[in-house]
This record gives C-alpha cells, structure tokens and sequence, in this order.
C-alpha cells in the first residue's frame, strides 16, 4: 500500500488489500487489428481472418475505433492521453494463441492515470488507476467432455480490448463490488462497452492480499475472470479467508492465478502467477508508435455525452439535492432522465430523489426489470407526489396507490384513491373531535406526557392515526394534539 491511502475495517486481526485488472471488451465492429467481425454467439472459427489465424505474412493494421474509444475513457475518468504509445508482444504459449503472443501495451500505454468515484454506504470512495491499454483478445478452448475432446475457437482472437488497472486501494470486497459496479456504469454510459458480464464483455481480475496493520504488501493472488458482481463478493471474502488461516498455520502465501468455483463457493489454484518479466515483452516490430494528436482529443472531449460525475454535479446544483443522491440517480441514463422529468413536473426533487432512491429502485430489483420498464411513469410519480404535498393523501396511502399503480390495477390516480376511500380528513372540527375522544380514553399517556414522556406523545399520534383510519395528515394530528395538551 502506497503511503497515506486509507485503511480499512481488519478481517481477524489483518488489513485486506484489493487491485483490479478489468477487461473491457469494446464496442467496434470489428477486431482491433483485423476487419473479421466481433459479433457474439457465431459458429466457432467463422469469424477470423488471416491476421487472427496468425497466418504467414498476415500483418495487423490498428483499428481506429478502438483508439477513439480509449480516448472516450481517458476523458472520463480525468487520465492522462498520451501522445504517443507504443504496442509490445506479451509472448507466453496456450492453445488459443495462435501467434505465440498477445499484442499489448507495456510500458508505454495509451491512458495514464485517472481515478474513479463512488459512495459506499454514503461515504466517498476514491481509486486511483494506474492506466489501461488497448491489446488484443486470445481464442477459446472448447471442452467437451462427454466426446473426451478439446477444440479452439478464434472467433474472440483479436477482439478488441480496454485493459483497466488500478492501485491496490480496496479494502473490502463491499469496495471491491462497489468500484466495479462504478467502472462498468461509467463504460456503460459512454457507449464503449455493451457491459454484458455473460457473454465476457466486462470481466474483472481481482488482486487480494492480506497483512498485519503497517506491515509490507503481502504476497498476491489473482482472482481470475469474475463476471457477476455476486460471484465477486464471494470469491474475494473466500480468499481473505483462506489466506489469513494460510498465514495463521505458518504457511507462506505462494503468488499464484485462481479461479473460484461458484458451486462450491471457493477460490482454487490454476497456476504459479507470472511477473513482467517472464512475458518477454518487447515493442511489436509490425505496429508504429500510436499517436493521438491533441485536436484529436479536444474533437473527442467536446462531443462526449454529459458524464455521470458531471451530470451528478449539476442535479446537485439545480435540484437541490445531496450528492449522494446524485450519485445514486446517475446509475444509468435513464434513471436520470426520470428524475429530471418526475422533479421537473412535481417540483419536489427531494420527494422524487426518495421515492427513486427508496420504492422504485425496490420493485425493480425484485421484479428484475430496469427503470426504463418501468411501469409507473414519471408523470405519474409525479402526479403521486403532488397529492402528497396538497395533503390529498398521505405517505402511506401514497404506498397503496403506487402498489395499484405498479400493479397495472388502474392507471388513474384519482380513481384509486377514490376507489381505495384514501383522501385524507380535512374536517378539522371532525379531527379534533376524534382527538378529544382519544384524550379521553388514554388519561394515563396523557398524563405522561405532560411529565415531559416524549413517547407517550408517539402512542397519543398513533391512536389518532387509528381512529380515523389513517386519514389523517400525522403532522396535522401532531399539531393539535401539542396544542390541546399545553
């Protein structure tokens, strides 16, 4: 841990510490270095050229769309572009690489530096990144052990890659998940990755290690191709746990590659993990420095789509809302998109940001839908938080209407609270006398709270909520209730 980076909660008596390499497949047509297609779920081996095949004399040409895209990234998470970076040749053997090599970048590479925001339990989280770099994609190997076989597919060799390294600033799988869950919204919502962790899009290499409190970094071991949030949480709690018995027996931590197995919930060894060095890097004497011109940048920075951070800044500065509830309704686009809208129309931001945040956000995780499904519009919700602030209804009669109106019971706001008989009281000559009847009938909460028994209070409220049947606006009930009792 670099010094002056924040500590974290101990796990039995040690300081856990996370780094994450994700590789994000991004959105061009085709390979970074070929024309053949990136498209998902095509027969083995029917998209790949010459180039992928690694054919003699098959040269590869650097696809611009991709370089656009890094640079789209760079912008977003304030790195530094840089003017000139060079690709290198990560050599190392496997089936599914038909070169012999991976085409990467090393030393030099195209993003450097940056940073990615996010609140974790309404605290402010900060991880630093160290770069990313375009490389290139390897095949797959194909199992099939029903035939006691194995095949290659080379439809993923070449596609093209967004490689995001951060410094080892994690303290909890919690941090880990929530950094992820932020990176993957930020390329989400600049169009460079479609996300789609089940096809490979979005896949997260954790670094985890354990140490005594002021201790050296401990020895690392990589979590490979983590491609749920769930299955991330998981693995990385399983091998804070396995380490620390490791160094609590007297065994010393071997640097190694995992792979956790959500079956049975634990991390298992693939193999001894590699340095640098044993990669052989060296500069691909096929593919010239890449260099990006400032105007180049400048052209793509002005025509980005508003980022989250600064959309999150702006509802902070327009609404009038905390930044933690920016940050929240800045998840997606269209989450936004319904925020403004509901606000604009009811004028009430902080009620539209707390029925998003709360009630909505709930029902679509349990019913597994996004907002853009869902079945209570804007409008409406905008309509639901107007009767609220006339006191047509109350907050929990505002729960039973959404429920109808979520529901697909009826779409018509009035007719539910008609229907349902939720129109709060607003005789107030009718309320007092249900109050005085209260009084009446609790001499003993009475008594107790002219004792200065700020509870009694609460039981009086509740009695009068239920004598009217929940009709009553609580803070008119309060009202007269302090008023008759001073």
């Amino acid at each position: 841990m670099q010094a002056g980076r924040p500590t974290g909660p101990l796990v039995q008596g040690y300081e856990v510490i996370i780094g994450f390499e994700t590789h994000t497949q991004l959105t061009t047509q085709s390979k970074i270095f070929s024309r053949a297609s990136t498209a998902f779920g095509a027969e083995p081996n029917t998209q790949a050229s010459a180039v992928d095949f690694a054919l003699p004399g098959a040269l590869p040409v650097m696809n611009k769309g991709a370089v656009q895209r890094a640079i789209e990234f760079g912008l977003a998470v304030n790195a530094h572009i840089a003017e000139s970076s060079v690709f290198a040749r990560k050599n190392y053997f496997y089936p599914d690489l038909p070169k012999g090599y991976q085409i990467s970048q090393f030393e030099i590479p195209v993003v450097q530096g940056g940073a990615v925001e996010f609140f974790l339990d309404g605290e402010k989280k900060s991880v630093r990144l160290v770069r990313a770099h375009l490389e290139e994609d390897a095949g797959k190997s194909l199992h099939e052990d029903f035939i006691g076989q194995s095949g290659i597919d080379l439809n993923r060799a070449g596609t093209p890659l967004l490689e995001i390294v951060t410094e080892p600033d994690m303290r909890s799988s919690a941090e880990a998940v929530a950094y992820a869950k932020e990176l993957h919204k930020i390329v989400t919502w600049i169009g460079i990755c479609d996300g789609n962790m089940q096809e490979g899009s979005f896949r997260c290499d954790a670094n985890v290690s354990v140490r005594k409190p002021g201790a050296d970094l401990g020895t690392r071991r990589e979590i490979k191709n983590l491609n749920s949030f769930k299955f991330m949480q998981q693995a990385i709690d399983y091998e804070v746990r396995w380490q620390i018995e490791q160094i609590e027996d007297g065994h010393a931590i071997q640097q190694a590659t995992v792979l956790f197995d959500p079956d049975t919930g634990e991390t298992r060894s693939m193999r001894t993990k590699e340095d640098a060095a044993d990669y052989r890097y060296f500069p691909d004497p096929d593919l010239p420095p890449l260099v990006i011109s400032r105007e180049w940048v400048e052209k793509t920075s002005s025509a980005m789509t508003e980022l989250p951070r600064v959309m999150a800044t702006r509802l902070v500065a327009a609404w009038g809302i905390p930044e933690y509830d920016a940050s929240m309704l800045t998840q997606s686009k269209a989450m936004a998109a319904y925020f403004e809208s509901a606000a604009d129309a009811c004028k009430n931001p902080k009620l539209a940001s707390n029925w998003l945040m709360g009630e909505i956000t709930r029902r679509l995780k349990g019913d597994e839908i996004s907002i853009e499904d869902a079945p209570v519009s804007a409008s409406q919700l905008a309509s639901l938080i107007r009767r609220i602030a006339d006191g047509v209804i109350s907050n929990n009669a505002a729960k039973q209407v959404f429920e109808a109106l979520w529901t697909g019971e009826e779409q018509d706001i009035d007719a539910i609270i008609d229907a349902k008989g939720l129109t709060q009281m607003s005789d107030t000559g009718e309320l007092e006398k249900i109050i005085d009847d209260v009084l009446a009938a609790n001499a003993k909460n009475v008594g107790e709270v002219k004792a200065g028994n700020a509870k009694a209070m609460n039981a009086l409220v509740g009695q009068a909520m239920k004598a009217t049947k929940g009709k009553a606006n609580p803070a008119q009930v309060n009202e007269l209730l302090k008023k008759k009792l001073a």
